[in-house]
């Protein structure tokens, strides 16, 4: 039979695999986190009809002479360039600007991909809505995230609770008017917080004292919601001042606090540190304490480094959990799975999981979603391009036909 027979039907079949890869490439041009394909051909062996001869005396050389067998599909490639974004405002979608791929589990499975469309089933789970596939990344314990550790299953099911957190410091600040009327009374509160969660009040009061260049003294009571006293403090000046029991002493020359900084009231750290004592001005307040009621899960928030933060009805923020990106010395190397999902393969390299925004790896954007990177005016020209081809190898087994009937004709 003739070779270009063989050849033909070689292209016919390459080039079919090219009009397939195309064709699903512009099935998926709406695909979110879509990658597309391309086809990369190559000839096959080629018949030596003789060998090439070294130049001799008096004769040059000669070159091979050869008649190819040929192509074939050397390839199939995937492409990686960045899709398109969409903003969708879904605050579960989630885009990956630059490398990386979200990491999901199904069953024992793990997979990868670009697609974040995420959302959540009946328990909460953040999970791809196609197949169900959970997202993978680091839940928070009491706000803090240990990215060292093991991969899990990121959860984030409405009315997740924060537990309440006692106060143990608290900070007043401001001027105490040094020019004030005898005996006059100020007192200054601050919401705090029991390890249960329950409010009492911290109430801080300061007494000038009865002559005009008298001191102001100090002291604080912890007042329950029901209005029951539960602890008492009086204020101690330093053991060397001689002065009476719950002074408050400032330096005369540039109004800086020189009694102690800190009053201890019901296990309650205040900071007084920052106190002054100059003429004329009054602003004694309550700065901030650090405990809090318990609350339930609101809402939440993504982050560029892929932290989720929830927004509690205590009217509080916390952490609770941090999506994990994958990356790969070779994702070129990575095989579809279907789904929009990859796996791994021997030659996409080693993993290598981190934060987003961390060692190559892309950022994160909340309420967008990565569309396929497909090009439609370059798919409709490789359509053009792998028709033609295919046409042109038909001819070729058309006029080898041709021959060979020529030949069966010669007997006639």
């Amino acid at each position: 039979m003739l070779r270009s027979l063989f050849s033909g039907i070689s292209g016919l079949r390459s080039h079919q695999t090219m009009l397939d890869v195309t064709g699903n490439n512009i099935a998926n041009v709406n695909t979110t986190g879509f990658k597309s394909s391309q086809v990369q051909f190559q000839d096959t062996l080629s018949q030596v009809l003789s060998n090439a001869g070294g130049a001799q005396n008096g004769q040059g050389g000669t070159n091979p002479a050869q008649v190819g067998l040929g192509v074939r599909v050397a390839g199939i490639t995937t492409n990686f360039t960045q899709g398109a974004s969409q903003l969708t405002g879904r605050s579960t979608d989630m885009m990956i600007q630059g490398d990386g791929f979200f990491v999901v589990r199904k069953g024992n499975e793990t997979y990868y991909t670009r697609d974040g469309s995420f959302d959540f089933d009946a328990t909460g789970q953040m999970v791809l809505p196609g197949d169900g596939a959970l997202v993978q990344g680091w839940a928070a314990t009491n706000g803090v995230i240990d990215t060292n550790g093991p991969l899990t299953d990121l959860s984030v099911p409405a009315g997740t609770l924060m537990a309440a957190q006692g106060t143990a410091n608290a900070t007043f600040q401001g001027n105490l008017d040094s020019s004030a009327a005898p005996g006059t009374t100020i007192t200054r509160s601050l919401t705090v917080y029991d390890a249960t969660g329950d409010a009492s009040t911290l109430n801080l009061t300061f007494t000038k004292g009865a002559a005009a260049n008298d001191p102001w003294t100090l002291a604080g009571t912890v007042v329950a919601a029901d209005g029951t006293t539960t602890a008492t403090a009086t204020y101690n000046p330093t053991p060397a001042a001689p002065a009476v029991a719950g002074e408050v002493d400032f330096d005369p020359a540039t109004g800086a606090l020189t009694s102690p900084g800190t009053l201890t009231v019901g296990g309650i750290s205040v900071d007084l540190s920052t106190l002054t004592g100059f003429s004329g001005v009054d602003t004694v307040k309550g700065l901030n304490q650090d405990g809090h009621a318990a609350g339930t899960l609101q809402s939440f928030q993504l982050g560029q480094d892929g932290t989720i933060t929830g927004s509690f009805s205590n009217g509080l923020k916390q952490v609770i959990g941090r999506l994990a990106l994958a990356n790969f010395t070779n994702p070129v190397g990575l095989e579809k799975a279907g789904g929009s999902l990859f796996t791994t393969t021997v030659n996409s390299g080693t993993i290598q999981l981190g934060t987003p925004g961390s060692g190559g790896r892309g950022t994160l954007a909340g309420g967008s979603l990565e569309m396929s990177n497909v090009d439609l005016s370059s798919e409709f020209t490789n359509l053009i391009v792998a028709q033609r081809g295919f046409q042109a190898n038909a001819r070729v087994i058309t006029t080898s036909d041709q021959v060979l009937q020529e030949l069966v004709d010669l007997k006639r």
